[in-house]
């Protein structure tokens, strides 16, 4: 059935290829069950972005092969309290086999042109000007493969003054007003740690290349695919990123509701409560004891308890000290949604962590094994494979290399 569903679609060489080999080259693992399974992807890219939204494809069973130059993906080098291995590396590429390539190296070159002609996806993160240059621009490998998907992340897009220029998370959250919002109202502007851009970057490279996939199924054409973390940092601000016709441009656009939706001191900790609907207000100040507040019609509203929060928040206060916040969220239950502040460390065991199968144990030939993220995303019928550890700088050299040195042919040697 999937051949002759695909037939009238797909190229004959291509269908012959996905119907006759449908697993990785890989004789150890089984095949893909996965959404994208059958589809190749190449991972020129470094840092978090390109390589996280390679991750995100291969979770989805897509083949994905890790492309390092011989210094290895930069983010190797991070400061890391695991000993031999870059602990926020292992974290971001699950799932892929790797090989080192130089591009600057005419054989090597040959090697990734030759890849090209069988791959389905390719994604890097070089600046505009870079590909050109190594002779990997979408143009060049469109007319090698025509069904490729070339996805490149840059920091600021493909045009305009600043487009090569290098992005990184933290200066474009800056940049575009993230850290100000952050901030305390009238304070210093505050980073958002943890690499928000790079990572909601890396769920538009997953989605644009998935649905370049899926309309390459009508076309028989690939594409070029662009994501860019400016793009990235003000599509996370659209709720604010709002300019109505006939307002002044400096208008309030913090969305925060209020002093009483936010992070409170306990008896012991910390603790975050959402109060914005009259359900879990009206909640809120019954399980806290603070009844007076809930009847009183200054505060029925988000807004007005937002313009009142300077009224509010000390009685609140007040009344969480009875309590520690772990004894909170039990008091609160289902009745007003908050979460006592935890340390990333408390996730490895939490029981709706482990109910959801969210955190699994990867073997590694360096650390032994370690436990890391599972499948962020689940699919009822095809569910996607089992991960597997991120591989070591060049561990599949042999088996990726190997077979294409064999033909002379193709001017690409040993080493």
């Amino acid at each position: 059935m999937l051949a002759q569903s695909l037939a009238h679609r797909l190229p004959r060489t291509d269908l012959q290829r996905m119907v006759s080999d449908p697993s990785p080259p890989s004789a150890t693992r089984a095949p893909s069950a996965g959404p994208l399974a059958g589809v190749r992807v190449l991972d020129l890219s470094a840092y978090i972005a390109g390589p996280y939204g390679c991750t995100l494809l291969a979770d989805q069973g897509a083949e994905v092969l890790k492309i390092e130059p011989p210094s290895g993906d930069n983010l190797r080098q991070y400061p890391s309290t695991l000993e031999h291995e870059s602990r926020a590396f292992l974290g971001i590429n699950r799932s892929k086999r790797g090989i080192v390539l130089d591009l600057k190296d005419a054989r090597d070159h040959a090697a990734l042109l030759k890849l090209v002609r069988e791959a389905d996806v390719l994604v890097h993160n070089f600046r505009p000007s870079v590909p050109p240059r190594l002779g990997i621009d979408f143009d060049k490998l469109s007319a090698i493969n025509p069904r490729l998907v070339y996805c490149a992340v840059t920091g600021y897009g493909e045009t305009g003054p600043m487009k090569d220029k290098a992005g990184y998370d933290q200066v474009l959250q800056t940049m575009t007003g993230m850290c100000t919002l952050q901030g305390k109202r009238d304070g210093a502007p505050e980073i958002v740690y943890g690499s928000v851009v790079d990572y909601y970057a890396a769920a538009l490279v997953a989605a644009g290349v998935s649905s370049a996939l899926y309309e390459r199924e009508r076309s028989g054409l690939g594409q070029y695919v662009g994501v860019s973390l400016l793009r990235s940092a003000l599509a996370m601000q659209s709720a604010r990123m709002v300019w109505a016709a006939g307002e002044d441009l400096d208008v309030g656009r913090d969305m925060r509701s209020g002093g009483v939706t936010g992070l409170h001191p306990t008896r012991e900790g910390y603790l975050y409560v959402s109060a914005n609907t009259p359900h879990f207000w009206q909640a809120l100040c019954a399980r806290t004891g603070l009844h007076a507040l809930a009847s009183d019609p200054r505060y029925d509203t988000v807004r007005k308890r937002a313009k009142a929060a300077a009224d509010i928040v000390p009685q609140l206060h007040e009344a969480l000290l009875a309590h520690t916040a772990l004894e909170w969220e039990a008091i609160f239950g289902d009745d007003v949604p908050c979460a006592a502040a935890r340390r990333i460390e408390d996730m490895f065991e939490h029981p709706q962590v482990l109910a959801e199968g969210l955190v699994t144990t990867l073997p590694h030939p360096v650390v032994g094994s370690y436990r890391g993220v599972a499948h962020p995303i689940r699919f009822g019928r095809t569910p996607g494979p089992a991960p597997f550890a991120a591989p070591v700088l060049g561990q599949d050299n042999d088996a990726v290399l190997g077979p294409l040195r064999k033909n002379p042919g193709d001017g690409i040697g040993g080493g």
